[in-house]
């Protein structure tokens, strides 16, 4: 055992052995399927705190020759596969974290150097028995010992992408650094799998990349891979219950990637913290200052700022993320710079609708701390700090105040009302009551009686002395007739258990007197 060549399982037994280990071995029934085929390149892209070390930790503990991995695995769901000991430390695995190295070094030619010299050194240390044509060259020691061993290697890179990152104009040293990893991975016979984790999928050049040897499995697509990095669903419910915490506030805090899945994924940093410390906070922004995600908001394409301002009041917006090259300053439009946002996990992709939006209340915290200091973001700041007045305005049964604090965000926030129409009166209506996630979930376009209501307000566990609220947009109509369209197509069904305590909301926008009209009625 070496400290790059099979490391063994220390680590990996640290994330079993800990208070909160969430089982994630089944990963491996997925790479057992590609070791030795064409489709052993496999590139793995998520945010900070997503798991991936831990995953590649797994991996090296399973594969890795030299160390008896099965005490750790055999509790592990992966053991119940019946190909399980098939794969089992019969490989010799070579794990790097390209970090490591980055930080010891000034330059990218400096960083190559010291890896080679040092994975070559501990190579040759571990297998002495070889005889070496050329001591010198990393990819012809690798090659004499595939020869002499017959073992193929599962090469381990972690933080792959950390050059693109800190050397983010260098394009120079962007390709010296590619050109290192195709010509030691590409078509090698020693390569039986070849595992690369970071948060950038990899750098396009032109119309094609440099490793286009590699599978990627991205925020914008998992596929097979979704499931493995973050909590599902289903194994929040089972912490929540193993805690004996609310598993709504959970929900309400942490959830929201992949939400198109029958899965949704939870940032597992988050959820082990608010767990381990007994309070909700932004936990995942500890990885990195807000000050970087206001750079990017601050990028003056067109349409930008609108559209994180629909998605701050809680709707999705359309992006096209396949013109996005992979790095952190080629930007030729907003979807671009979105579609980076996804990879670093401010934001989520749904596939089937090809839309983005917001994940959950933690992340949409870092988007109104990025903002709050921008000139040009005062309105939509106004707004949010208005929106404690209007929630009590409706509490209180105040029509006509509730009218003027909706044209009050009207006129701060002309520009998300230039279609003229209910969807854009409703995106304008969800910004002004932004505080209402405190107290609520929102539920937009929710079949309800014999139609679809167009906001509707469950309170949350904590909050039940709070109404229910169904909301009917109008424009150029009439607030009594949204009340009546309430009534007359039954939307009140379903929430029985609110109907003691439920409000009946009509919103009309007159557009020619641009006027606003409000209709309060308890149900």
């Amino acid at each position: 055992m070496g400290h790059y060549i099979n490391p063994g399982i220390e680590k990996f037994k640290k994330s079993v052995n800990s208070k909160i280990y969430v089982d994630k071995s089944s990963l491996i029934l997925q790479t057992n399927e590609l070791v030795d085929t064409e489709q052993r390149f496999i590139c793995i892209s998520r945010p900070r705190r997503f798991g991936k070390t831990m995953a590649a930790n797994m991996l090296a503990a399973y594969y890795g020759a030299g160390e008896d991995a099965n005490p750790i695995f055999e509790n592990l769901a992966i053991a119940q596969d019946p190909f399980y000991k098939q794969y089992l430390n019969q490989y010799n695995v070579l794990m790097i974290n390209m970090q490591e190295f980055l930080s010891k070094t000034n330059s990218v030619k400096e960083m190559l150097t010291l890896l080679q010299s040092t994975v070559t050194s501990e190579l040759m240390e571990e297998f002495p028995e070889v005889m070496l044509k050329r001591p010198e060259d990393f990819i012809a020691v690798m090659k004499d010992i595939y020869t002499r061993v017959k073992c193929p290697f599962i090469i381990l890179i972690d933080e792959w992408d950390c050059l693109f990152r800190e050397y983010k104009d260098d394009i120079v040293s962007q390709k010296e650094y590619l050109d290192f990893l195709r010509l030691w991975l590409k078509d090698q016979a020693y390569v039986g799998l070849a595992y690369m984790t970071g948060i950038l999928p990899i750098k396009k050049y032109g119309s094609h990349s440099a490793l286009n040897m590699f599978d990627e499995y991205s925020m914008i697509k998992p596929y097979r891979f979704l499931e493995y990095f973050g909590f599902k669903y289903s194994e929040v419910t089972e912490l929540a219950r193993e805690f004996k915490v609310d598993i709504d506030e959970i929900k309400k805090w942490y959830n929201g990637y992949f939400v198109d899945r029958e899965q949704p994924i939870y940032n597992p940093r988050s959820v082990k913290s608010y767990l381990l410390n007994g309070e909700f906070d932004n936990y995942w922004n500890k990885t990195e200052t807000y000050e970087a995600l206001q750079d990017y908001i601050k990028l003056n394409f067109d349409g930008l700022k609108d559209k994180i301002t629909l998605m701050i009041s809680g709707k999705s917006v359309k992006v096209n993320p396949n013109k996005f090259t992979n790095d952190m300053t080629t930007f030729n439009s907003a979807d671009d710079v979105l579609t980076l946002l996804t990879h670093l996990g401010y934001l989520t992709y749904n596939f089937d609708e090809k839309t983005i939006r917001i994940p959950n209340e933690e992340v949409r915290n870092e988007f109104i701390n990025a903002i709050e200091d921008l000139n040009e973001w005062h309105h939509v700041i106004e707004t949010i700090q208005n929106s404690d007045n209007l929630l009590k305005a409706i509490w209180n049964n105040e029509p006509d105040l509730v009218s003027e604090e909706i044209e009050r965000a009207h006129e701060l926030n002309t520009s998300i009302l230039q279609y003229n129409d209910e969807n854009s009166l409703s995106c304008m209506l969800a910004l002004a009551l932004f505080s209402a996630s405190e107290y609520y979930t929102t539920f937009r376009e929710l079949p309800t009686g014999k139609g679809f209501s167009d906001l509707v307000l469950i309170p949350r566990k904590k909050y039940l002395d709070k109404p229910a609220m169904i909301i009917e947009l109008k424009w150029d109509k009439n607030a009594q007739g949204a009340i009546d369209q309430i009534r007359s197509k039954n939307y009140p069904t379903g929430l029985e258990e609110y109907q003691d305590n439920l409000l009946l909301i009509g919103i009309n926008y007159d557009k020619s007197s641009k006027k606003h009209e409000c209709y309060i009625e308890k149900y």
